[in-house]
């Protein structure tokens, strides 16, 4: 699905705007700031973006809490802020989209990590995932 890997790289995108220059949500959930790029999206590309970048900065408190519990030696303030967003977007998946297999969302977080980040940064993203994964799927996460 060409297209949800579309929908999730601009959708990291917008988390990264968010955190690093807190471009407002209405002006992110429109994505014109992604350019030209924005006028060539189909409504289902734009709508599984918003449904991630929405779902994650309202659950913003429960993503950082659950990334929190699983860094090892490591401060959320310490993260470079291409992980941070790839971790947010993918950790408010793998708790709230329980429809989307997690494997599914790791295996995207991983190929986005390596487009996007540092050099190693997917092994760490895959790492802090894959501890939250299991973590899950021990204790699902509540649902309202």
């Amino acid at each position: 699905m060409a297209s949800r890997r579309k929908g999730r790289i601009l959708a990291f995108q917008a988390l990264y705007s968010w955190d690093a220059v807190k471009v407002p949500v209405r002006e992110l959930l429109q994505f014109s700031w992604a350019g030209e790029k924005s006028v060539l999206l189909d409504k289902g590309i734009s709508d599984f973006s918003r449904l991630l970048t929405l779902g994650t900065i309202e659950n913003i408190e429960t993503v950082d809490s659950m990334i929190r519990a699983h860094l090892e030696n490591w401060d959320i303030s310490r993260l470079n802020r291409v992980d941070l967003a790839i971790l947010r977007m993918s950790v408010y998946t793998l708790m709230f989209q329980t429809d989307i297999a997690p494997s599914i969302t790791i295996n995207e977080a991983i190929g986005i990590s390596k487009e996007f980040g540092a050099e190693d940064s997917y092994r760490f993203v895959n790492g802090v995932l894959d501890s939250i994964r299991r973590a899950l799927e021990e204790k699902p996460c509540p649902k309202d």
